[in-house]
């Protein structure tokens, strides 16, 4: 899987793109290796919050023609992170159910 990352109001250090690439390169294994691109943005989204860093992570998935987004902001940006992958999981795991059913119901009838 190709996967391209931008940042919003910070600077993208080694530890941190290794981290991105480990968590969400890991949905390869449902996925499949070379068959999508993911376009993950990571950031703060305003230098002026009150209550201290709020960090936000969005993943826009392309797979199979379907665009699959997740979104989560958290006080950790690594917590981040994670918690899209988790849903990026989720949204897959059902994207890949209802092809393997539209398939069996094309053979079925």
């Amino acid at each position: 899987m190709k996967i391209d990352i931008s940042t919003k109001n910070m600077t993208l250090d080694e530890p941190l793109r290794i981290f991105i690439e480990d968590k969400i390169g890991g949905l390869d294994h449902l996925i499949g290796n070379d068959k999508g691109q993911a376009k993950v943005e990571v950031g703060m989204p305003s230098k002026h919050h009150r209550s201290g860093d709020i960090f936000s992570a969005e993943v826009n998935l392309s797979l199979g023609g379907k665009l699959l987004r997740a979104t989560c902001t958290h006080e950790d940006l690594r917590n981040a992170i994670t918690d899209v992958k988790d849903e990026l999981q989720v949204q897959i795991k059902k994207f890949k159910e209802k092809t393997t059913e539209r398939r069996a119901r094309k053979y079925r009838a």
